[in-house]
């Protein structure tokens, strides 16, 4: 079999790596280019110790020609034009940018501030949750990976979603917590040692954080009623790991065993969900370092659970499901190359 040729646009920052150290296990998978404008004529080894001797290029010297698919791990608004080039040159792209999430180009500028470059590509965007949207993205040419936030969030409520047993006039709750790669490898204030060292803060609360329009994108696509999302991220001092405690409201009296049943059952055949046992409940350590999501069910009364999911912020929150999405558009078994 021919590997697919491929490429990384930011292979420094925390994501990119982790991209590239799962394609260095795809025995399906040519690395033809790695980028870095800040580090552009060194070696990714020369900035992680682990790293491999893998030149970095800028990137206006990649080889378009010579790739079948790219990951652009980018901040938003900075690979727009990468990721049109790119599409134009015949490369199938994966971005794991906000920039191709929203349907709506006045959604993304009311929400990210900025006029989208691109807004003709939005409609071929393909909203990458592998779990829920596997057929489309077989097709697509133009993958949006979703954020770590909503990737938590929304694999936990899918079950429940795809069964209309959420109640459309009580509030979702989700208090989330994301460990400091979240954040990004830019310095800042916030994520200096001393700032997030034995401390627990909440950020962008109260309707603010640019997730919310992603999640409730998806809550609409998935429910004729989807109910009104209360979001609360938080960070805490820990180098990745992600948790979703949600809580939720039953359209009806449901018995806590049909419940779990319907989260089993849903993600039976799922490789990298898993559902936990009656009484164990989802943490950090479940999910630290891999490509999977663990997701606990605890009935309160016959009305109202607490899910608690858990994943990795650059595992299945960005680099493991932007992998796994790459393996469903090219045809490879979905667990290639991942930790799981």
């Amino acid at each position: 079999m021919a590997k697919v040729k491929t490429g990384v646009y930011g292979a420094t920052g925390y994501t990119g790596f982790e991209i590239i150290k799962r394609l260095q296990r795809h025995p399906h998978v040519s690395l033809r280019f790695a980028t870095s404008q800040t580090y552009a004529g060194q070696s990714l080894g020369r900035v992680y110790p682990a790293g491999r001797d893998i030149p970095l290029v800028s990137e206006q010297d990649v080889p378009l020609d010579d790739v079948d698919a790219v990951f652009c791990c980018l901040p938003h608004a900075a690979g727009m034009t990468i990721v049109q080039k790119a599409g134009e040159a015949g490369a199938r792209v994966i971005d794991l940018s906000a920039d191709f999430r929203l349907a709506d180009a006045a959604d993304y500028q009311t929400w990210y501030g900025l006029e989208h470059a691109a807004p003709h590509l939005l409609p071929e965007a393909v909203y990458g949750l592998s779990e829920v949207n596997r057929q489309a993205i077989k097709a697509t040419d133009l993958l949006a990976n979703p954020g770590c936030y909503p990737t938590s969030i929304l694999l936990a409520l899918y079950p429940l979603l795809k069964a209309g047993l959420l109640a459309p006039d009580a509030p979702l709750i989700s208090d989330s917590k994301s460990g400091v790669s979240g954040a990004g490898r830019k310095l800042s204030l916030k994520t200096h040692f001393v700032e997030t060292s034995e401390n627990l803060s909440p950020y962008n609360i109260g309707q603010t954080h640019r997730h919310l329009a992603e999640i409730n994108q998806t809550l609409a696509a998935l429910s004729e009623t989807p109910p009104p999302v209360i979001f609360s991220p938080h960070l805490v001092p820990v180098n990745r790991g992600m948790l979703s405690t949600i809580y939720i409201t039953l359209a009806a009296d449901t018995p806590a065993a049909q419940a779990r049943t319907l989260f089993t059952e849903t993600y039976a055949a799922e490789p990298l969900v898993r559902v936990l046992p009656p009484g164990d409940l989802a943490t950090f350590a479940h999910t630290q370092r891999t490509d999977t999501c663990a997701i606990s069910v605890t009935a309160v009364d016959a009305r109202h659970l607490i899910l608690c999911s858990s994943i990795d912020n650059l595992g299945k929150g960005a680099a493991g499901q932007a992998l796994q999405n790459f393996n469903i558009m090219f045809g490879f078994e979905e667990t290639t190359g991942l930790f799981w």
